[in-house]
């Protein structure tokens, strides 16, 4: 059995860049690391130096077909190599990128190219079972015509009308192209705008969350710190770059530290498994639904993740410790939104692993972070469950809602995370999940994710989670929805008397539901729709048992 390469984080001290937009970010780290690979995706492998120089190419061909500061740009394809080259080049010289989710349905493009009034669309065409193509041709076909979309710039696919190739922009710009290049690059300011990101919206349209260079830079220089990120270290990535956790959180981690990307084009647990072990890859950034997926497959074994020694990752404490327990000795435990640049509180790798495994974390160098009582708008005390609210690096404004942006933040400032959680002594968060998920019980207010807790202490249960239900004569009620682990039996009155141990009586579940992970409702990025979990339970007549 091989061992661990012998690396120690601290010793290598890496020193903060001292830029603060993007294009002197890539100047800045391919002048410190011209041979040191940023990244590895497909079959292409790119040193600092060729990712700057690939980038420039494309940021000079964006000006040379008209794109001009503050145009948007969107990006559309799986994590690769020009999917990042993309994103850098529009940020490089003064446009804004704007982040399309994989799984867009017709109708969600449509919104996010009008809203966002992109000129360019950048994308492989197809994904999976998506084709991009078509849904544009539907979308013209049933009459919005999206008038500031001038084209498509396509990877990999044969360019038609109104439609540009790829490989035809990434020609070596002449001595004209680089001197507008250079003068476009002085009049970006780190105040700029660098993105825009849709959060995904269940009943209204998504809300485009506005990024600014500066923010990109030092928080997430600040997220790799508690992480003990270096130079050494390797990124697997197959979190959707469209997503926060991986263009804001993931990207520029690395990137300041001068690490490597090892980019996953969607997420499998076979191809999981050959990039972390043929690439020797340091660090893990997963959801725990994606864990699940590599720690539960039957081609795991621990060897498989002798390389890694930390990362990042979200989920209940037996989640943590399943990855703890496997040789992820410094995973870090992180809260954060999209609004908040990802991350605005992560533990230090060197927590006590009952802190890492327990709490978000202590707010990042810049981050200020307040528990309220959203009804009476005053502090919580130490301990007391209230709403995490948020100054410092956060979003600049939603895009064309100032309404949304104004009911977004507090009379001080503070961006209202729609969060619970509560602070112990030392200012470490404990998470106690989403405002309109806390349930009412007898009168009392639950914490779902107290009870979720509780349940998931028990062995046979890998996941469980708890919704209202509502019952004939009204009463006040909730339900768990409990997933089996393995092929591990869930016997329902072993449940209900751990439940009389662990829980007051108002915090017991009245009915409980067992469903394979398989049979969850989940979103497009792998999030339990707890909305639609309540019909699993009335489709299943079990509220006739409650009482």
């Amino acid at each position: 059995m091989s061992h661990r390469p012998v690396v120690s984080p601290k010793s290598l001290s890496p020193t903060a860049p001292s830029s603060r937009t993007i294009p002197d970010l890539i100047a800045e780290m391919a002048l410190r690391y011209p041979d040191r690979e940023a990244l590895v995706g497909g079959h292409q492998r790119l040193s600092y130096a060729q990712l700057a120089t690939a980038v420039d190419a494309m940021a000079a061909s964006l000006l040379r077909h008209g794109i001009a500061k503050g145009d948007k740009v969107a990006i559309l394809m799986g994590n690769r190599v020009e999917w990042i080259v993309a994103d850098f080049a529009i940020c490089s010289m003064g446009a804004i990128m704007v982040g399309v989710n994989t799984w867009v349905t017709a109708r969600e493009l449509a919104y996010v190219l009008s809203h966002s009034e992109a000129r360019l669309l950048i994308t492989t065409g197809q994904f999976l079972k998506q084709d991009y193509r078509q849904m544009l041709a539907d979308i013209r076909s049933a009459g919005d015509p999206l008038p500031a979309l001038r084209g498509l710039l396509l990877v990999d696919q044969t360019a038609g009308t109104n439609e540009w190739a790829w490989s035809d922009w990434l020609q070596v710009p002449n001595s004209s192209e680089i001197v507008a290049l250079a003068e476009a690059k002085r009049h970006v300011a780190p105040s700029d705008d660098a993105y825009i990101l849709y959060t995904s919206g269940s009943t209204a349209n998504p809300k485009g969350v506005v990024l600014q260079h500066y923010a990109l830079i030092e928080n997430m220089w600040q997220i790799g710190q508690r992480q003990h990120v270096t130079e050494q270290d390797k990124l697997w990535l197959a979190v959707s770059l469209f997503w926060g956790l991986g263009c804001e959180n993931a990207l520029f981690n690395l990137f300041t530290h001068g690490g490597c990307i090892v980019l996953q084009e969607h997420f499998d647990p076979i191809q999981a498994f050959h990039l972390i072990e043929s690439e020797r890859c340091t660090l893990f950034y997963g959801t725990p639904n994606m864990a699940e997926a590599l720690l539960n497959h039957p081609q795991f074994h621990a060897d498989r993740f002798q390389s890694l020694r930390g990362g990042a990752t979200i989920g209940t404490p037996l989640q943590i410790q399943r990855l703890v327990d496997v040789g992820l000795r410094d995973i870090c435990n992180i809260y954060g939104l999209t609004e908040t640049y990802g991350n605005c509180a992560v533990t230090d790798a060197d927590d006590p692993l009952e802190l890492r495994l327990n709490s978000v974390g202590q707010p990042l160098q810049g981050v200020q972070a307040r528990i309220v009582d959203p009804a009476t708008e005053s502090e919580c005390p130490v301990g007391e469950v209230g709403e995490i609210r948020v100054k410092g690096y956060v979003m600049r404004e939603y895009l064309k809602d100032p309404e949304r942006t104004r009911e977004a933040f507090d009379a001080h400032g503070f961006f209202k995370t729609g969060d619970l959680g509560l602070v112990n002594p030392t200012g470490h968060i404990f998470f106690r999940g989403r405002i309109k998920e806390m349930i009412k019980s007898g009168g009392m207010n639950v914490s779902p994710v107290e009870v979720e807790e509780a349940l998931m202490r028990r062995p046979e249960v890998l996941a469980a989670y708890c919704v209202p239900l509502k019952t004939d004569d009204f009463d006040e009620v909730f339900g768990a929805v409990l997933v089996p682990r393995g092929d591990m039996h869930i016997n329902l009155d072993v449940i209900r008397t751990h439940c009389q141990s662990e829980l007051s009586r108002y915090k017991r579940p009245q009915s409980f539901l067992v469903v394979h992970e398989k049979d969850l409702p989940l979103t497009n990025t792998g999030k339990v729709k707890k909305n639609e979990m309540q019909a699993l339970f009335i489709s299943d007549q079990l509220l006739k048992s409650i009482h």
